[in-house]
């Protein structure tokens, strides 16, 4: 499997919100992907091989020194091949050359040998409100 990697690559809404269901284990949506990326993200990237989008990490951001990973997805047809790795690893790379001091990620406990073995997050102490649902 040839895989190519690219930095604020081109994406379909439908491709995103396709690879965000299966990730994410839910129906699929109609979400408008590329307004949110082009307002909110300092970029994005996708990994793509000869059957279309099989990566894709949001990296949002406060416009100065924080950045954030959000959404990294990975097919499931193409997992356990270092996907997901490289794209942080892509995503991490850009979020320095854009002079960010500072990239943050929070994930579910079962991927935290993803985020910190794989991928050199460290663990730190953070908090979180839930704002919607039960509380």
């Amino acid at each position: 499997m040839t895989i190519t990697w690219e930095w604020r690559g081109a994406v379909r809404n439908e491709e995103i919100n396709g690879l965000h269901a299966e990730g994410f284990d839910h129906a699929q949506a109609a979400d408008d992907w590329t307004d949110r990326l082009s307002r909110l993200s300092l970029g994005w990237v996708t990994a793509r091989d000869d059957q279309g989008l099989v990566g894709f990490v949001n990296v949002i951001w406060d416009g100065h020194a924080h950045a954030f990973i959000e959404d990294t997805l990975v097919a499931s047809r193409a997992r356990r091949r270092g996907i997901g790795k490289r794209l942080v690893a892509v995503a991490t790379e850009h979020s320095r050359e854009a002079g960010c001091e500072w990239l943050h990620v929070d994930f579910d406990d079962h991927l935290k040998s993803f985020y910190f073995d794989a991928c050199g997050f460290r663990p730190t102490s953070a908090g979180l409100i839930q704002l919607s649902g039960p509380r």
